[in-house]
């Protein structure tokens, strides 16, 4: 039988690297990678379903599946997860506390976007500062023109403008006529030493860590998705899929841990690994559903409470059955 040719869209991170470079195969596929930004890849999959298998943000994904007109169907892969305490920048001349936010005029990239979902979650849960309280501004970070990938019907106490034509919410949050940003990548502004723009969290890492301790969740940003046409058509692949990426992770993580020579440019890796693990424990990483439930669990319920999925989406029907169990020896 001739292999599968099939398009991957991912991001280029070390847990993909070793499918990408053919150390890892996927049964039966003869894949051809594209290591694309999340923002290509996003809006070519929601837009135009480019892709045969791709990495989908798990917002959209249940914006799509809760209309009833997603055109991928998930795996429990996890290509991208991340503490979103650092995702929070604010005027650091107005904006001392959370609570500051009330009342004043945030940016976002997008409003449902993964990451924003999870900032909101923390500000609202943990100091009381509710989607209503804050005037939303959505623009693009540095490029003007950005707009909502997917079509929202946002509860009627939301609200929510576009930047001026030819505005950025970085150049906004810059000047001064925004009080904070929100979103999964740092605006400019901050990354070149602003002075008056900073972490809304004076250290979000341990803000994060006692978060965790706390909630026991890992927020997870991405799913893998297949089309579902050849899902349909192909009931071994979402296994095999599976099946390909897990083993990938595991090897970069062997990678990661060898401590002969660092893997990455950057000192102190295996230390931070250690620390990882004594908080989070040894698979701080999982894939599958059944590690992953609560997590899920709790970004559903927070997803259709901010109005941006129609109805509750439980987590089973995010992802193709074949996936949700696997053989042992």
């Amino acid at each position: 039988m001739a292999k599968l040719q099939l398009s991957v869209a991912v991001g280029d991170y070390d847990r993909m690297r070793p499918l990408v470079d053919g150390a890892v195969q996927i049964d039966g596929v003869d894949p051809q990678f594209m290591l694309l930004d999340p923002e290509e890849i996003f809006f070519r999959a929601f837009r135009h379903a480019d892709f045969d298998i791709t990495e989908l943000s798990l917002s959209s994904t249940t914006v799509k599946t809760a209309a009833g007109d997603c055109p991928y169907v998930g795996v429990p892969v996890f290509p991208s997860r991340a503490f979103r305490h650092t995702s929070v920048y604010v005027r650091t001349d107005r904006i001392k506390t959370p609570a500051d936010l009330k009342g004043k005029r945030v940016g976002v990239p997008e409003y449902q976007l993964t990451a924003n979902v999870w900032a909101r979650m923390i500000l609202e849960e943990d100091f009381g500062v509710a989607p209503s309280d804050i005037a939303w501004v959505r623009g693009g970070y540095e490029q003007p023109g950005r707009v909502e990938k997917i079509t929202l019907s946002l509860p009627g106490n939301v609200r929510l403008e576009n930047v001026p034509e030819g505005a950025t919410i970085s150049g906004l949050l810059a000047s001064g006529e925004l009080d904070a940003v929100i979103g999964p990548r740092a605006p400019s502004c901050f990354d070149r030493g602003h002075p008056h723009v900073g972490y809304l969290f004076a250290d979000p890492q341990a803000e994060a860590a006692a978060w965790f301790r706390r909630t026991r969740m890992f927020p997870i940003m991405h799913l893998l998705g297949i089309r579902k046409t050849l899902a349909d058509k192909h009931p071994w692949l979402p296994s095999a899929v599976c099946k390909a990426f897990e083993k990938s992770k595991s090897l970069a993580l062997l990678k990661l841990s060898d401590t002969s020579a660092t893997k990455v440019t950057l000192p102190f890796v295996e230390e931070q690994l250690r620390a990882a693990r004594a908080l989070m424990g040894e698979d701080f990483w999982p894939y599958g559903l059944a590690p992953n439930r609560h997590v899920l669990e709790r970004f559903l319920a927070r997803h259709h409470a901010e109005g941006l999925s129609t109805r509750l989406v439980a987590p089973e029907e995010l992802f193709h059955p074949a996936s949700l169990e696997t053989h042992k020896i």
